[in-house]
C-alpha cells in the first residue's frame, strides 16, 4: 500500500535530517516515467529505504525470502513494495514478478552483489543484465557511501555519519540476438557495475577497481 511506503519515507527522511549528514546528488537524472532498474552498491540494511527516500519515484524491491518469516513482517514488506527472493539458485517466480513490474512501467531497485558488501564492492551476479535485456528497461546507476557503519536493522531509525547518495545518468543495454552466453552476461554485468563504481570514491571500488578491464558496450537511451 502506498500509505506504508509514503509513511516510511517521511520517517526515514526525518531521521536522516536529524541524525546524519545526508545528501542526494543527481536526482534530476531520474527519468520521470517508464520502466527503470535502479542499480546500486549494497553496504547495509538501510540502503533500500535510503534509495526509496532519495529518489522521486515509487520503487519496488526484491528482498531475501528469509525476511518474510512472520505474517506481520511479510505484510509490511509486501506493502512497502518488496517481493521475496530465494537466493539459492535461480528464482523464476521472483524474476517473473520483477519483469511484470517493469512491463507495467514501474521502478525496480536491485543490488546485484547479492548481499551486503560494506566498504568495497564484490562481484555482482548477472541477473540484473538478464532482466534488463528481457524488459529493455533503462538502468540507473546509484552509488551509496557512508552506510557501511549502519549494522543492525534498528539503526535504520538512527542513521549517523556522512551519508551520500550519488545518482548517475540512465543508460540502456544494446539488444542481443539469441540467447546471450555466460561470458557476454558477465561482461555486461561488469560494465554495469563499473557505472556504479564510477559514482563512488576509489576506495569503495573493490573488484571493480582500475586493475580490471572489460570490453562490453553500453549505449545511452
Amino acid at each position: 500500500m502506498d500509505a506504508v511506503y509514503t509513511g516510511c519515507n517521511v520517517l526515514q527522511r526525518m531521521t536522516l535530517r536529524i541524525f546524519a549528514d545526508y545528501s542526494a546528488e543527481g536526482v534530476e537524472h531520474v527519468p520521470p516515467m517508464g520502466p527503470l532498474i535502479v542499480v546500486a552498491n549494497h553496504q547495509s540494511n538501510i540502503d533500500p529505504p535510503l534509495l526509496a527516500s532519495s529518489l522521486p519515484r515509487r520503487i519496488r524491491f526484491l528482498a531475501k525470502d528469509t525476511l518474510f518469516g512472520g505474517p506481520v513482517t511479510s505484510w509490511f514488506l509486501r506493502s512497502y513494495g518488496a517481493f521475496p527472493l530465494n537466493r539459492e539458485g535461480a528464482d523464476v517466480r521472483a524474476f517473473r514478478w520483477a519483469l511484470n513490474e517493469l512491463q507495467r512501467g514501474q521502478v525496480l531497485a536491485l543490488f546485484p552483489e547479492g548481499t551486503r558488501s560494506p566498504g568495497a564492492m564484490r562481484k555482482a551476479q548477472s541477473g540484473v543484465v538478464q532482466l534488463a535485456l528481457k524488459s529493455q528497461a533503462s538502468l540507473l546507476p546509484v552509488g551509496i557511501t557512508g552506510t557501511e557503519g549502519v549494522g543492525h536493522w534498528l539503526r535504520v531509525l538512527n542513521p549517523t555519519g556522512t551519508i551520500r547518495v550519488r545518482i548517475g545518468t540512465a543508460f540502456s543495454l544494446p539488444p542481443i540476438d539469441g540467447r546471450p552466453t555466460t561470458e557476454v552476461l558477465d561482461s555486461m554485468t561488469d560494465m554495469v557495475m563499473r557505472r556504479v563504481a564510477a559514482l563512488l570514491p576509489e576506495s569503495y571500488h573493490g573488484v571493480y577497481g582500475r586493475q580490471h578491464t572489460d570490453g562490453a558496450i553500453l549505449s545511452s537511451p
